[in-house]
């Protein structure tokens, strides 16, 4: 019998810190515009903008919900491609702000940035340590 080996690669350690680290900004961001902004607060801004109310919930929802599914590696390409749209929104939010997010309103260029990661993470995969769907519904198949 010979031992089990590690088949993480540097590649899936590198992709795990990328999905971990965007999850938890995304987790931050959403919780901020629930506890601190409020959902009040943040439907009027986005309001402001000329958006619908439904705007601001589901942004809520993607940044809370994607940010858990990131963090945990669950279904991470899936989620990923719908939180690249979420950027490219708050870069649009920031437009006018200009390029530097320390401006006034925050500026752009953070939010590309971020929408350039979260496209990277969503072609190279959870990488290590992530919560597979499939192994999830067999554990959970095993309760049922």
């Amino acid at each position: 019998m010979t031992a089990p080996t590690n088949t993480a690669t540097n590649s899936d350690y590198a992709a795990f810190a990328l999905r971990v680290s965007s999850g938890v900004l995304f987790l931050a961001h959403g919780l901020t515009k629930l506890f601190v902004f409020t959902i009040p607060g943040t439907v009027g801004f986005f309001e402001s903008l000329g958006l619908p109310a439904i705007a601001a919930y589901l942004t809520i929802l993607a940044e809370i919900g994607g940010g858990i599914a990131l963090i945990l590696g669950v279904a991470t390409r899936l989620v990923s491609i719908p939180l690249v749209a979420v950027l490219l929104g708050a870069a649009w939010a920031h437009a006018g702000n200009g390029w530097i997010f320390s401006n006034a309103g925050g500026g752009w260029e953070f939010a590309v940035f971020w929408a350039v990661v979260q496209t990277a993470i969503g072609l190279i995969g959870a990488g290590a340590f992530a919560l597979r769907v499939s192994a999830l519904q067999k554990t959970l198949g095993q309760f049922a």
